[in-house]
Order: C-alpha cells, then sequence, then structure tokens
C-alpha cells in the first residue's frame, strides 16, 4: 500500500501538476494540503476522472486538506481538529481506510516569531499531541501525514545557524515534534534514511532547488501497528522541480500488507 502526502499550494492553479503526478506514481492514498479553495470550489470530478475519490475540509484563499483514496471514496470521520471550537483553520480531515486511521494535516507555520502566529502554531501543536495521544490509546493503525512545518533536527535544514529564529526551527516547535514522536510515533522517512539530508520543500526564490538548499517539513507520523509494516519512504523529487509546481514535492511511504502476520508465525 502506497500512501502519499503532498502540500500542492493551491490545488486549482497545480491541479495538472497534481494529476500528472497521480498518473505517474499511482499512490493509494493521497493526503493534499494548502488548497486555497473553498469547500464549492475543490476539483472534484478532475480528480475523480483521475480514478480517485476525496474528502476534503476546504477555505477560501488559504489552508485546505484533502484526502484521496484510489477507487472509492475515503469515510469521512473527522473534519477539523479537536479542543478548539473558535479555530476555524481548515488544517485537519480524517479518513477510515483499510482499517487504518489517516489524518491529514496542515500545521501553522507560526512566522514571525515573536508573536500571536506563533502562539497560535503552539497551542495548535499542543492540541495535536493531545489527540495523537488519545488515537495512540485506541491500540488502532494510525497514520498522520502532512505539512507539519517543523525542521525537527539541524539535518533537516539546509544551513541551521539561519533559521535560529524561524518558527519552523525554533528550539519550542521542535520540542513540540520531539514530545509527539516520543508518545510512540515513528517518523517514517526519517526511520529509514538515518544520518541523511532528505528534503521534501524548497523555496521559490535564491535558485533553492537548483542549490538543493531544503527543508524537511512534510512528514508521516506512524502508530507502532503500522510502522511495523513500513517498507519504502520516499521524496518524488523531481516534482518541485516541474514547470508551475508547488514549492514542496510529494513524500511517499509504502506499507506490507501482510507483515505483521509473518511475524506471528515466526
Amino acid at each position: 500500500m502506497k500512501i502519499a502526502t503532498y502540500n500542492v499550494n493551491g490545488v486549482n492553479g497545480r491541479l495538472e501538476v497534481l494529476l500528472s503526478w497521480l498518473e505517474r506514481a499511482s499512490p493509494d492514498v493521497v493526503c493534499l494540503q494548502e488548497l486555497k479553495a473553498p469547500d464549492a470550489k475543490f476539483p472534484a470530478k478532475a480528480i475523480e476522472a483521475a480514478g480517485y475519490g476525496a474528502i476534503w475540509h476546504g477555505q477560501k484563499g488559504w489552508n485546505g486538506v484533502a484526502i484521496l483514496e484510489k477507487g472509492r471514496e475515503p469515510l469521512l470521520i473527522r473534519r477539523g481538529l479537536a479542543g478548539d471550537p473558535d479555530d476555524l483553520h481548515s488544517r485537519y480531515v480524517e479518513a477510515a481506510i483499510d482499517g487504518m486511521v489517516i489524518g491529514c494535516l496542515y500545521l501553522p507555520n507560526g512566522n514571525p516569531y515573536p508573536g500571536p502566529k506563533f502562539d497560535y502554531k503552539l497551542a495548535w501543536f499542543k492540541r495535536l499531541a493531545e489527540y495523537a495521544d488519545e488515537l495512540l490509546a485506541l491500540k488502532v493503525p494510525v497514520v498522520l501525514a502532512g505539512d507539519y512545518n517543523v525542521m525537527p533536527t539541524e539535518l533537516d535544514v539546509y544551513k541551521p545557524e539561519r533559521w535560529v529564529d524561524d518558527a519552523l526551527f525554533r528550539v519550542e516547535v521542535r520540542d513540540a515534534y520531539r514530545e509527539l514522536v516520543e508518545q510512540g510515533w515513528t517518523d517514517a522517512l526519517r526511520h529509514l534514511n538515518p544520518g541523511k539530508r532528505v528534503y521534501t520543500f524548497w523555496d521559490y526564490f535564491r535558485n533553492a532547488y537548483g542549490r538543493d538548499a531544503g527543508l524537511r517539513i512534510d512528514h508521516f507520523l506512524l502508530s507502532p501497528g503500522v510502522a511495523e509494516r513500513l517498507v519504502k519512504a520516499g521524496v518524488d523529487k523531481d516534482v518541485r522541480g516541474w514547470e508551475h509546481t508547488s514549492d514542496h514535492a510529494p513524500v511517499w511511504i509504502e506499507l506490507a500488507d501482510d507483515m505483521p502476520k509473518r511475524r506471528r508465525r515466526k
């Protein structure tokens, strides 16, 4: 089973890129972020024509998340992150797919630091951690995928000394991510690439992609039962070089369907 996450940076403006990548990569499930479209403007028909059902949680001009499933519509569990009924940002959507809970998230950027946007980011992170802990307690297979807007370590950012006061690299944010993972989650991309520089985002400015001056901010966190099935993880880096593309590249994992059964037999 192949699951991908992709911050499309405008689902309608970059629809051609998304559809071309879907045709080539053929993931079974896709988590999309930064739709930048209200619910009524989500391109459901075009995505259906490409062979995918979809659920989404949109917002005009900003944010927005969606989950696609090949061949059928995902079963919606929730739209929006629990913990703050006054938070109207479209940053979380969750579905049940093949016996798993898949949460698609777009964590706030938080810049500039310091300020109210940074405070909102930390508060959102805290709500995510509380909900993630509840999910683990259910003992069900869970994938939390998306744009976390955090570089967890110095290995995840080119020239880390330039980012110490950026909201994506502030020590408070990295601590929040570390504490989240320590609940019992596996950072899939890092788990299979220990000690290796792997980036998922390259800015549009200063030839960042050409210089490979990137950041790793798109992550998969896997509950223990899912982590046992993890066999591959990677980044479709070349998609970042396509014309009129997002500043993120698609990130993906592959899960073995029967590994837990094989282990039990042994």
